[in-house]
């Protein structure tokens, strides 16, 4: 009895040796942002339909967990860029991106563990060097740097996210452009131009409002005096010279007033203090 109480005593230790020497091939825990899948060498099976979540697991120790982290990652990159026309360009771009989650076994099976170097890096070195192509250095350094970055995200995330790459592109940004140094004097004696030009027609503007204020308020007193030169009648003036005469006769300072010795006939006021 003792003898088989020994024995089962060892057994329980060798197995608990077993285990903890094991232990690394059969407990897994992951942690928030990890996501894992089984590889099964016996059969040479990797279940990509059971995605295993955070947590503690359990596994057979012939078995093995691959995990990967699916937050959100950032990688910089540095690259020399053709132009339209041939000038060389230097470009910083930051890429963000995260696996897809619920494919990671389908991601896994195509590049491995290292598919940002296989696949995200290289795709979008490519669709930048596409993109920037198509258009001059100066539209890429100044008048089209937004329209030039939404195309690369736009081509990049059609590429990226396509069912045999399971990449999720949040964001591409150009953090710096460099371009040839005639191409920024070119751009800066253009905006000098632009500028110039802009004050020039400011001051046209100006004179040219002036000039039609000038106009119209002339042309506003022509019609004026046209209006009264045709109302002035003969009769109407000598009615009107009558009654300022009537007017002056009246003023304590008149002396004489003569009527109808005036040219046409119209009074004469002779003589005051």
């Amino acid at each position: 009895m003792k003898k088989q109480l020994s024995s089962l005593v060892v057994i329980i230790v060798i197995a608990l040796i077993a285990v903890i020497i094991l232990s690394s091939n059969i407990f897994y825990t992951l942690q928030p942002g990890e996501k894992g899948i089984i590889f099964r060498p016996l059969s040479n099976e990797l279940d990509k339909e059971n995605i295993l979540g955070v947590g503690l697991h359990i596994i057979a120790p012939w078995n093995s967990m691959i995990i990967y982290d699916i937050k959100e990652q950032k990688v910089d990159e540095n690259m020399d860029i053709i132009d339209k026309n041939g000038l060389p360009i230097h470009v910083d771009i930051s890429v963000r991106f995260n696996p897809m989650y619920n494919k990671i076994g389908d991601l896994h099976e195509r590049f491995g563990v290292n598919y940002v170097n296989k696949l995200v890096i290289p795709e979008v070195r490519a669709e930048v060097r596409k993109v920037m192509g198509r258009y001059e250095a100066e539209e890429i350094y100044s008048t089209k740097r937004a329209e030039v970055e939404a195309e690369i995200i736009n081509e990049t995330k059609r590429v990226l996210e396509q069912p045999q790459n399971n990449i999720e592109l949040r964001a591409i940004l150009i953090r710096s452009i460099t371009i040839p140094k005639r191409v920024i004097e070119a751009i800066e004696k253009k905006q000098q131009a632009k500028q110039e030009a802009e004050a020039y027609r400011y001051i046209l503007k100006k004179t040219d409002a002036e000039a039609d204020r000038k106009r119209k308020e002339a042309q506003g007193e022509a019609d004026a005096n046209r209006i009264i030169n045709s109302s002035l009648t003969r009769e109407l003036l000598q009615m009107r010279g009558i009654e300022a005469t009537i007017k002056l006769s009246k003023s304590p300072n008149t002396k004489v007033v003569i009527i109808g010795s005036g040219k046409d006939g119209m009074p004469l006021i002779l003589g005051n203090n």
